[in-house]
């Protein structure tokens, strides 16, 4: 019988035991989620803490951790080891000497000083210094010491994820930035989202947006909303029909890098888009990508077809996949691994989707799939998870690290993302490729913060488009 771990229990030492100049110590690094998680406890969201902008500027000239925070480490080391479980607070008096700032290792030592028989308490010396020995707190405890032993099971604290949207979405936005802003045709924005979606893209220096619409309406709206498009070109239109027609034509003429959907249907834009005489069609499929940043993963991942292509054949599917290999090439991914999803990982005859996806890996092998690694069939769990890949057997250098997981048909692939960016609070972004130019395709209830990160993808493919027409 397998004997237990030390450190699975938590045991105090009592008054009587401990003795003048014992002493216990306790290591811990700073992380960023250490700052954020205690400015979440304890609502001190002091930007000299949480701010990087506004620290940089500070005493410390970089983000610094609450004083607390090393106070609370003294305090773990009373409560859980020394004296340990019993332990009274009754005094407690701190010196902070200098910051402790992200990546310092502080190393906190806990003396017994002085013991009081009379009422058992103990008055400990407590030393905070960081890795190069230098001090950065120092002060005094006194506790009320536990008189009996106590050894316990020690609990187990649930594991937390810091979900951090706006890190992530603030992340990709920097990424956009640092070239000409794309001219975007922007088809009816008449609406709160879809007008203030252009707008903060705009502001953030990613597109210059053409506002398709009915220009009374979309002053209207942004006068309701207190925001100055008075830069911002307006191309007067009647209604969302001629909203989309008038933007696909500002694109094909050239007057427009870019297109971006407002408040009109889906089916009103792609239909202009995909008209054979004046629409925006190439030889590609053109298919919709939803790029998905999951805290829960390890790395953002691409989704498709979950929009544009309901029922695509084992044709569109070369398309669809190839559209999103190239996306991931203008995201710096140089080999992206790509999972033909299904709802098993074997092939199997009667489920199509199985068939096809081993058909795509086999095309992939003789170069009709370029610039990609395919695997599949593979179910979503072995697609995300290399755990789930090795307890069915799989080896694959896909299988658990995907950073493409190509859907059977628009139903699943859309179901996929919506409970990403709803239940797993993924940031989420959506793009239309295959098209002459990048296209914004959103749902009508998406959020600003969705569209502007939408024409953050945007902005990188249309920088990658003009360094290949330089290079040309």
């Amino acid at each position: 019988m397998q004997s237990p771990n030390h450190d699975d229990f938590i045991e105090n030492r009592t008054y009587d035991e401990i003795k003048v100049g014992d002493s216990s110590h306790l290591v811990r690094t700073l992380r960023p989620e250490d700052i954020q998680l205690f400015a979440v406890m304890s609502g001190d969201v002091n930007p000299s803490v949480v701010d990087p902008e506004f620290a940089a500027s500070g005493l410390f000239r970089e983000v610094v951790a609450h004083g607390m925070w090393s106070g609370a480490l003294i305090s773990t080391v009373l409560g859980t080891q020394f004296p340990g479980p019993g332990t009274i607070y009754i005094d407690q008096t701190l010196h902070f000497s200098r910051p402790v700032t992200i990546g310092d290792t502080i190393t906190i030592t806990i003396t017994a000083q002085q013991k009081f028989d009379h009422n058992k308490h103990i008055l400990f010396d407590c030393v905070c210094v960081n890795q190069e020995g230098l001090q950065v707190v120092r002060g005094t405890a006194e506790v009320l010491a536990p008189t009996e032993k106590i050894r316990r099971p020690r609990m187990h604290m649930p594991q937390i994820t810091i979900a951090d949207k706006e890190a992530r979405y603030q992340a990709l936005i920097a990424r956009a930035r640092g070239s000409k802003p794309v001219d975007v045709a922007v088809a009816h924005p008449c609406d709160a989202e879809s007008l203030k979606g252009p707008i903060q893209a705009a502001r953030e220096g990613l597109i210059d947006p053409i506002l398709v619409g009915p220009e009374a309406k979309i002053r209207q709206l942004a006068e309701e909303l207190g925001l100055d498009i008075s830069p911002y070109r307006i191309v007067n239109t009647r209604h969302s029909h001629e909203s989309a027609a008038l933007a696909v034509t500002l694109v094909r003429n050239g007057d427009a890098e870019a297109l971006m959907k407002g408040s009109l249907h889906t089916d009103e834009l792609m239909g202009e888009v995909v008209a054979r005489t004046t629409g925006l069609r190439t030889e590609r499929r053109i298919s919709h990508v939803f790029y998905m940043d999951v805290p829960t993963y390890h790395k953002p991942i691409m989704i498709t077809d979950a929009a544009i292509n309901i029922a695509p054949t084992l044709e569109d599917k070369v398309h669809i996949t190839q559209n999103a290999i190239d996306l991931a090439h203008v995201l710096g991914i140089e080999q992206p691994k790509v999972a033909i999803m299904s709802a098993v990982e074997t092939v199997n005859p009667k489920i199509q989707s199985t068939l096809e996806a081993a058909a795509l890996c086999k095309m992939a092998d003789r170069g009709q799939i370029k610039g990609g690694l395919l695997d599949g069939p593979l179910a979503f769990d072995n697609a995300v998870s290399i755990v789930a890949a090795k307890t069915k057997g799989i080896k694959s250098a896909v299988a658990g690290d995907a950073d493409i997981l190509m859907m059977p048909d628009l139903e699943s692939g859309n179901m996929v993302a919506k409970q990403l960016e709803y239940l797993a609070n993924a940031l989420s972004a959506g793009i239309v490729l295959g098209a002459r130019v990048p296209i914004v395709l959103t749902s009508r209830a998406d959020t600003a913060e969705t569209r502007t990160a939408s024409c953050a993808i945007m902005a990188l493919m249309a920088q990658a488009a003009r360094k290949k027409e330089d290079a040309a």
